[in-house]
């Protein structure tokens, strides 16, 4: 076997034992287990402002570690799953939400996607059926056809 077959075997058995990675460190943890899982599941659907598409567990960003700290906060004094996070985003924005609740500014978000799609399908629709319409190359030109090219290849007298 050589070298690189070996690696890539090496890599393929080991990639689904790597464990994934949190940002969250041991001292923003909470104590209570319960109160820790909420954390993690609420934790789940914020957005890291400076990550993007990353959620808050998985950002090493400050802000990330700031919203965690801040979740974990919410979550002690006692706020519910949905108090809490509606707290973070009446003070970041609907931004923070990975996943945002169509309604309002966020509805064309979400209707543009289909609506592309489906423009996209009739654009190639329409040009497909163009396509079948159009006469086959390489057949012989029309009498109308050839009066019109002679009178275009006249030489100007």
């Amino acid at each position: 076997m050589t070298r690189a077959l070996i690696l890539s075997l090496l890599l393929a058995v080991a990639a689904p034992l790597a464990a994934p990675v949190f940002a969250v460190q041991p001292g923003e943890m909470l104590s209570d287990p319960a109160l820790e899982a909420r954390a993690r599941a609420l934790s789940k659907g914020l957005r890291c402002p400076v990550c993007q598409n990353e959620n808050i567990d998985d950002s090493d960003a400050p802000i990330a570690r700031d919203l965690r700290v801040l979740l974990r906060e919410r979550l002690t004094a006692g706020d519910s799953d949905a108090e809490a996070v509606a707290y973070i985003v009446d003070r970041y924005g609907e931004f923070v939400l990975l996943n945002p609740p169509a309604q309002g500014s966020t509805l064309l978000l979400w209707l543009a996607g289909p609506a592309m799609l489906l423009a996209g399908g009739g654009i190639a629709y329409a040009s497909l059926r163009a396509r079948s319409r159009a006469p086959e190359p390489g057949q012989p030109l029309t009498a109308a056809e050839q009066a019109r090219l002679a009178e275009l290849t006249k030489p100007d007298a």
